[in-house]
C-alpha cells in the first residue's frame, strides 16, 4: 500500500472512530455515566489529535501551513480544559471533512491504462538466417530485426527493406501512414501498417524515442508543484485572525475557557467540509457529462485556465483518413469511379484503402468483387473489376502503369503543395481520375472553440508535428490565436512550460506524443475514449466521450464550482468571525458555540450542495435522436454525386461543344431541381421548424434559412440557363456566368451541408 493510500486508510478509521465514541459517549451521558462519556470521548479526540500533530509536523517540514492548525488547538485546548465532549465534536467535523477531501481526491483514479502498455517487451532478431525472439533491452546498434505487420517497432533504426509503410500518429500526430524507403530512419514507437520489414537498429532500448518520451513524462510529473487547497488559502489569513482574537480574549478576561470558546467558533469547518462537497460535486457534474477529472486539485485549476494548448491530430482534427473530394476525368463519373477504385481496393489491408471502402459504402455503392489482384505494397494495387484492368495507388505508381496525362501531372502537384494524400486511379491503360485524401476537422471542434472563447479563455494555441503549411491552414480555419508546427513531444513541454507565465495553461492532446505536454501543464486533457494509454496516464483530466465541446462545459462547471466553493468558505468565515466576536464578550461558552459552529457548517454545506445542480451552459432536455441524425447524415451523403457532378460541370464547359453543352446542362438542371433543391425545400419546410426548439433562441436557423435562398436563388440561374440555352440565347458570356453560378452553388452547398452536419452533431442525443 502507498502513502497515499496509508493516509486515506487512517483518515477512514479515524472518521468511524469519532463517529463512534461520540455517539458512545452521549448515550453514557443521557445514561448519568459521565465518567465513562469523558472516556469515550478522549477515546475519539486523543488519536484523532496525534494524527493532526503528525500531519501539521509533516507539511511544516515541506514548507507548508493550513487550516488544521486551529482544529489542533481546539481540540488541545478543550481537552487541556477538561470539555471532552467539545473536543469530541470538533474532531468528527474535523475527520469528516478530511475523508471527504480524500474521496474528492480519488473519486474517480480508476484503472487507466499503464504508460508503458505500448512498449515491446521483445524483438524478433536474425541470428544467421534463424529469427531469434530476444528481450527487447538484449538488442544492440547494428542488429538486424524483423518488425512483422501491426507491431511496434521496438528501437529506432533505419529501413533494411525495399520499403516500409508506418503509422506514425503516436510520435508525431501525422495522420496519414508514411513510405519510409531503404535506408530511412524510422523511429521506436511507430506502428507497422503493412508488411512486414527489417530494420538494422541504431539504438538501444533505452535509447530509443519512446523510452525518451516515457523519461520527459516522469520528469514533468517530477518537476510540477503540488497544487494548494483552496481552503488553506483562505486559512493563511484565518487562522493568525483566529489565534490573535483567542489570545486578545484571554488577555482581556483572564478565562482561558473564553479563548477555547473562540478557538471552537473559528474551528474552520466550513472550509474543511464545505470546499470538497463542492468540488466532489463539481466532479460529479463532470463526470455526467463523460469528462473523468481525477482530482479535486485539477478542477480547481481547471476554473483558473487561461492559456489553452491543443494537439491537432485527433484533438481539432479527425485523426484519420477521409475522402475529402473525387475528381474525375475519363468518361467515368465521380460515383463509378469512387465504385471502380473501391471495388479493386477491397483486397488490400491499407489504412486509406479502408477509408475508401468505407466512403464507398456510406454512399450506398454496390461493389464488384476483384480478380487476379497484384499488389506492390506502400506503392499500390492492379486488378481486374468487372472485366476492366484497374490500378489504383500513388501518382508514380498509376503513371507507371498507364499512359500520361498532363491533368494528372498537376493535379498530383497541387494535392502536394496542399499536403494531402492523392489515390490516382486508371482503367483499361488510361488515368481516369483521383481520389483526394486528407484529415478534416471534427465536427464539434468549431463549436468548442467558440464556448471555449465564451468561458473567458485567453488564449488558444495549437501544437502539431505537421507541417506549417498544412497546420496553419487549419489553424486560419479555426481561428486559434497561435499556431505552433513541427513540434516534437520536447518542443511541445518548452511551449508549455514557457506559457506559464502568462497564467493557468490547459493542454488537450490524445497521443503518446503528448503525453509530456499533458503533464507538463497545470491541467493535462486526454482524448481517453479513442486516445493513447499514455496520454490518459498523464493527464489529469480524460474525456470519456469523444467530443472536443465537453471540455468547454467542464470548464463552465469548473468554474461555477469553484465561485460556489468561495462563497460557501466566505458565509462561514462571515458567520465564524461574527460568532468569534460573541464568544470573545464572553456570550458564548465552549458547548454552546460547538453546536453553533455546527448550524454554521450546516448552512455553508447546504450552499456548496448546489454545485450538485450546476449544469452545462446552453444546455437543453430536447435532443434530435441519433437515428434521426444518421438518416440526415446519410442524405448529405446521398447528394454529394450531385455535388461532383456540379462541380465537374464547371470544370468541363469551356472544352465541351454546343450540343454537350445543352446536354449536360439539362441533364444537370433535372438532376439539381429534383435532388438538390427538393431537398433544401423539404429541409425549410419540415426540419427547421422540427430543430428550432431543441437549438432555442428566437430565430436560431435565420442564417442557414439566408443560405437557402442562395442556393434557390443560383438554382433559378441554372435553370434560366438553361432555357436560354434551349432557345438558342445564351448570349456568349453565358458560358463564364453559367460557370460562376455553378462554382457558387456547389462552394455554398457544401458550407451549407457541413454547416449543418454540425448543428446535427451539437444536438444529438447522445451528446446529452
Amino acid at each position: 500500500m502507498n502513502t497515499i493510500e496509508t493516509a486515506r486508510t487512517t483518515n477512514r478509521l479515524l472518521t468511524i472512530l469519532s463517529a463512534l465514541t461520540l455517539a458512545l459517549g452521549l448515550l453514557a451521558l443521557l445514561a448519568g455515566r459521565k465518567a465513562l462519556a469523558d472516556v469515550s470521548f478522549l477515546a475519539g479526540s486523543v488519536p484523532l489529535a496525534i494524527a493532526i500533530l503528525a500531519s501539521i509536523v509533516i507539511r511544516l517540514l515541506r514548507r507548508d501551513m493550513g487550516v488544521d492548525v486551529i482544529a489542533l488547538l481546539a481540540i488541545g485546548g478543550a481537552l487541556a480544559l477538561g470539555e471532552y465532549l467539545t473536543a469530541s465534536v470538533i474532531g468528527l467535523m474535523f475527520s469528516t471533512g478530511k475523508a471527504l477531501e480524500d474521496y474528492a481526491e480519488g473519486r474517480a483514479m480508476r484503472a487507466m491504462s499503464a504508460l508503458l502498455g505500448r512498449v515491446p517487451r521483445t524483438a524478433r532478431r536474425y541470428d544467421g538466417e534463424e529469427l531469434v525472439q530476444v528481450p527487447i533491452d538484449s538488442v544492440v546498434p547494428g542488429d538486424r530485426l524483423l518488425v512483422r505487420s501491426g507491431e511496434v517497432v521496438p528501437v529506432d533504426g533505419l529501413v533494411d527493406s525495399a520499403m516500409a509503410v508506418l503509422d506514425e500518429s503516436a510520435l508525431t500526430g501525422e495522420p496519414l501512414p508514411l513510405r519510409r524507403a531503404r535506408g530511412e530512419l524510422v523511429r521506436s514507437g511507430v506502428l507497422n501498417a503493412a508488411a512486414p520489414f527489417d530494420l538494422l537498429a541504431t539504438t538501444s532500448a533505452a535509447d530509443s524515442t519512446f523510452t525518451g518520451i516515457v523519461r520527459l513524462v516522469e520528469e514533468a510529473r517530477c518537476s510540477k508543484a503540488p497544487s494548494t487547497r483552496l481552503a488553506d488559502r483562505y486559512g493563511l489569513v484565518f487562522i493568525p485572525l483566529s489565534i490573535i482574537v483567542a489570545a486578545v480574549a484571554w488577555a482581556i478576561s483572564g478565562d482561558p475557557v473564553r479563548a477555547l470558546a473562540v478557538l471552537v467558533v473559528a474551528t474552520p469547518c466550513p472550509m474543511i467540509l464545505a470546499v470538497p462537497i463542492a468540488i466532489v460535486s463539481g466532479m460529479s457534474r463532470c463526470a455526467s457529462r463523460g469528462v473523468l477529472i481525477k482530482r479535486g486539485g485539477v478542477l480547481e485549476q481547471l476554473a483558473r485556465g487561461h492559456v489553452l494548448f491543443f494537439d491537432k491530430t485527433g484533438t481539432l482534427t479527425a485523426g484519420h483518413a477521409r475522402l475529402t473530394a473525387i475528381e474525375a476525368a475519363g468518361a467515368l463519373d465521380t460515383d463509378e469511379l469512387l465504385r471502380t477504385a473501391a471495388s479493386l481496393e477491397q483486397a488490400s489491408q491499407h489504412v486509406l484503402a479502408e477509408a475508401i471502402v468505407s466512403f464507398a459504402r456510406q454512399r450506398g455503392l454496390r461493389l464488384s468483387r476483384p480478380s487476379a489482384v497484384h499488389e506492390e505494397h506502400g506503392a499500390g494495387l492492379t486488378g481486374s473489376v468487372d472485366g476492366r484492368t484497374v490500378v489504383v495507388g500513388s501518382h508514380a505508381f498509376v503513371s507507371r502503369m498507364a499512359s500520361p496525362a498532363d491533368w494528372a501531372d498537376a493535379l498530383h502537384r497541387r494535392v502536394r503543395d496542399e499536403a494531402a494524400t492523392g489515390v490516382f486511379v486508371a482503367v483499361d491503360g488510361a488515368i481516369a481520375g483521383a481520389l483526394l485524401l486528407g484529415d478534416e476537422i471534427r465536427l464539434d471542434t468549431p463549436r468548442a472553440l467558440r464556448l471555449l472563447r465564451r468561458a473567458k479563455i485567453g488564449r488558444i494555441v495549437m501544437l502539431t508535428g505537421d507541417h506549417r503549411d498544412i497546420a496553419e491552414a487549419i489553424g486560419d480555419a479555426l481561428g486559434v490565436d497561435e499556431v505552433l508546427a513541427g513540434q516534437t513531444p520536447a518542443d511541445k513541454l518548452r511551449a508549455i512550460e514557457a506559457a506559464r507565465n502568462s497564467g493557468t495553461t490547459i493542454m488537450v492532446g490524445d497521443g503518446i506524443n503528448d503525453a509530456p505536454a499533458l503533464a507538463a501543464a497545470d491541467v493535462g486533457v486526454a482524448m481517453g475514449a479513442r486516445g493513447a494509454a499514455a496520454s490518459s496516464e498523464a493527464a489529469g483530466i480524460v474525456l470519456l466521450v469523444d467530443r472536443l465541446d465537453r471540455l468547454a462545459e467542464a470548464l463552465a462547471i469548473a468554474r461555477r464550482t469553484r465561485r460556489i466553493a468561495i462563497e460557501s468558505v466566505i458565509v462561514g468565515m462571515s458567520l465564524s468571525l461574527v460568532a468569534m466576536a460573541v464568544a470573545a464578550l464572553g456570550y458564548l461558552p465552549p458547548i454552546a458555540g460547538a453546536i453553533l459552529q455546527e448550524g454554521i457548517d450546516v448552512a455553508a454545506i447546504l450552499n456548496a450542495l448546489r454545485a450538485l445542480r450546476v449544469r452545462a451552459p446552453h444546455g437543453t432536455a430536447l435532443r434530435l435522436n441519433p437515428s434521426e441524425t444518421d438518416r440526415l447524415r446519410q442524405d448529405h451523403l446521398q447528394l454529394a454525386p450531385v455535388l461532383d457532378r456540379i462541380r465537374a460541370c464547371a470544370d468541363r464547359l469551356p472544352t465541351l461543344s454546343s450540343d454537350a453543352v445543352r446536354a449536360e446542362l439539362v441533364e444537370l438542371n433535372a438532376l439539381v431541381r429534383s435532388r438538390l433543391l427538393a431537398h433544401e425545400q423539404e429541409d425549410e419546410r419540415t426540419l427547421y421548424p422540427k430543430l428550432e426548439p431543441l437549438i432555442g433562441g428566437d430565430d436560431p436557423l435565420a442564417a442557414m434559412s439566408r443560405t437557402h435562398r442562395e442556393i434557390f436563388r443560383l438554382g433559378h440561374q441554372l435553370q434560366k440557363a438553361t432555357d436560354n440555352l434551349l432557345d438558342g440565347h445564351l448570349p456568349a458570356t453565358g458560358i463564364q456566368d453559367l460557370q460562376r453560378a455553378l462554382y457558387g452553388l456547389d462552394a455554398i452547398l457544401r458550407l451549407h451541408f457541413a454547416q449543418e452536419d454540425e448543428i446535427y452533431h451539437a444536438i444529438t442525443e447522445a451528446a446529452a
